[in-house]
């Protein structure tokens, strides 16, 4: 006679009550009985793809500004002039209620700090002052038989310009010239400008207000890495024509004649060779501008970083060794902008050439 088990199942498949019950499919070759669960439901394509656009619009809207900082920088042509006009309102919008502060803090949280100038280094700030009261006399352009010999009340006033490369340079220039405690040094950098791009920024202008604030007699300029790209039109004027050199060396010479409008001496510090060949060839074509244009100014004087940066040959080299045997790191690892060491020996480079100005300063 059939008995039942110990849970109360009878052997024909039915419960104790008698009705029919549904049993787990056994797992075979093993005496586990598996519970049995309902097939999934397949994902619904259309809350995946609004999820997704949900995402999307939110990233768009919180990073508009960095878009369209990209956009105004980028290449002349249709694609950027489409793209700021895209971007353009959201990144007012942004702006305008305080949500670009979500991503800067953010990436702070993070450690991202990639898109500081000088490639991550820490950078001086433009040291506040005040305008002079009274308008500055021109300053007498030293001489072998008359050099300027600054002192503690009598200090020499440098003014350093430049766009990231001139504020990698900046970093270890200034320190260097408040070390000797003879020299007033400020530095105005900004990031991803140049002179062919006033509809980004405006040099010229910048230079006017700097001018009359800080009073420099001697400005240290380093600019040009952005400036390997079409001039704006219409109509554009395409990079490499001869139109371009020529309205580059114009806009070159021009700013050199404003930068010494007061009597101050400028030195201007060429472009490094850079590690991608294209861009290399376009620095060289700069520095070569820029060098004949210095040679047309008597208060200007040009200082090639082609060797002080580069190998003997003028090549691109991530490391140089110093005479003591010491390998030292002068470029950043984009190939471009110029590591704390590099910085270094180019500020001491740029101080050595002082005495080539007839500016002495104390060892």
């Amino acid at each position: 006679m059939a008995t039942d088990d110990d849970t109360g199942r009878g052997n024909d498949g039915t419960g104790s009550d008698g009705t029919a019950e549904r049993r787990a499919p056994v797992r075979e070759g093993s005496d586990l009985r598996v519970p049995s669960t309902p097939a999934g439901r397949p994902v619904d394509w259309r809350r995946v793809l609004f999820v997704s656009l949900l995402a999307f619009c939110l990233w768009f809207v919180l990073d508009a500004p960095t878009l369209q900082h990209n956009a105004q920088v980028s290449p002349v042509g249709i694609r950027r002039t489409v793209s700021l006009d895209l971007v353009g309102p959201i990144a007012a919008v942004t702006r305008g209620v305080g949500l670009g502060h979500v991503v800067t803090g953010l990436n702070s949280l993070l450690g991202r700090k990639g898109n500081r100038p000088g490639n991550g280094t820490a950078v001086i700030p433009k040291r506040p002052s005040t305008p002079k009261t009274t308008t500055p006399t021109t300053i007498p352009l030293p001489t072998a038989a008359a050099p300027v010999r600054p002192s503690p009340h009598a200090e020499l006033r440098v003014l350093v310009i430049g766009d990231s490369l001139g504020i990698d340079l900046g970093n270890a220039l200034v320190p260097d010239l408040l070390a000797t405690g003879v020299v007033a040094a400020t530095l105005d950098g900004q990031v991803s400008t140049g002179l062919t791009r006033p509809d980004y920024f405006d040099w010229p202008t910048e230079l006017a207000t700097d001018l009359p604030v800080d009073s420099p007699q001697l400005i240290v300029i380093m600019i040009g890495a952005n400036d390997g790209q079409d001039f704006p039109g219409p109509p554009d004027i395409p990079y490499g024509s001869a139109a371009w050199d020529t309205m580059y060396a114009a806009r070159v010479s021009s700013f050199m004649t404003e930068a010494a409008s007061t009597g101050a001496q400028v030195l201007w510090v060429g472009m490094p060779p850079m590690q991608d060949p294209v861009l290399s060839s376009k620095m060289a074509t700069i520095d070569s501008i820029v060098q004949q244009q210095a040679a047309k100014h008597p208060r200007v004087t040009y200082l090639s970083s082609w060797t002080i940066l580069g190998t003997p040959q003028g090549q691109f080299t991530p490391y140089l060794t110093t005479p003591g045997g010491e390998s030292v790191n002068v470029r950043e690892p984009d190939g471009t902008h110029i590591a704390p060491g590099g910085a270094e020996i180019l500020s001491r480079a740029v101080i050595a050439e002082f005495s080539q100005l007839h500016i002495v300063l104390p060892k």
